[in-house]
């Protein structure tokens, strides 16, 4: 069983920059797929982004495609995710998640999340 820490959040303003974190243990996070999802106020969890097991592969939403970067660096069980150019409709709680290999953009796909870091983004 895999547990997930995610840090890293925080106040912004728009078009700055944030780097979250997405601490592993416990299990195989090497041979995890993994995910970043957030949910805003009152509106439907959503993927972000997706890398495959050995970071060969990673997927956006097309609403962060060119703005985020996802990555981890399997020797210290770490997933990252490197915002840029922020905007106040990035404001959400953002999650990480484990997965099956190979990596999907479903949220009922992943079978472990952690508890979400806050990112909110001042206009």
């Amino acid at each position: 069983q895999v547990q997930l820490v995610e840090s890293g959040g925080g106040l912004v303003q728009a078009g700055g920059s944030l780097t979250l974190s997405c601490a592993a243990s416990g299990g195989t996070f090497s041979r995890s797929a993994m995910g970043w999802f957030r949910q805003a106020p009152g509106k439907d969890r959503e993927f972000v982004a997706a890398i495959s097991v050995s970071s060969g592969t990673a997927y956006y939403a097309d609403s962060v495609k060119g703005r985020f970067t996802i990555s981890r660096d399997n020797a210290v069980n770490t997933l990252y995710l490197q915002m840029n150019s922020l905007k106040p409709e990035d404001t959400a709680n953002y999650y990480c998640a484990a997965d099956s290999p190979p990596y999907s953009t479903s949220i009922y796909e992943y079978d472990y999340w952690g508890q979400g870091t806050q990112v909110t983004v001042s206009s």
